[in-house]
């Protein structure tokens, strides 16, 4: 089965999903440092960008769409200004 990831982060959906034998083919993410990760664990997935930019009928359709809620704002990396912080809210 193929997965998009939206809000990828670091790739912990398609980091899942490849132990349980699915196909990561695309993922949405606009912070370089998680790109990077993400195309080290998985250099074949193509990576989208901005998902505000994206068309979907111009991608590879999935079997299932993962996503996370942007977190930079919950997270201490984003010093925890909740959903307060635009990134977030």
């Amino acid at each position: 089965m193929k997965l998009g990831s939206l809000f990828d982060g670091i790739g912990g959906f398609p980091l899942a999903g490849s132990r349980h034998g699915f196909n990561s083919v695309w993922a949405s993410e606009i912070e370089p440092f998680p790109i990077k990760v993400t195309r080290i664990r998985f250099p074949h997935m193509l990576h989208l960008g901005d998902i505000t930019k994206i068309n979907g009928g111009d991608i590879e359709p999935v079997d299932v769409i993962a996503g996370g809620s942007p977190c930079q704002g919950m997270s201490v990396a984003g010093k925890r200004a909740g959903l307060a912080d635009k990134r977030s809210g």
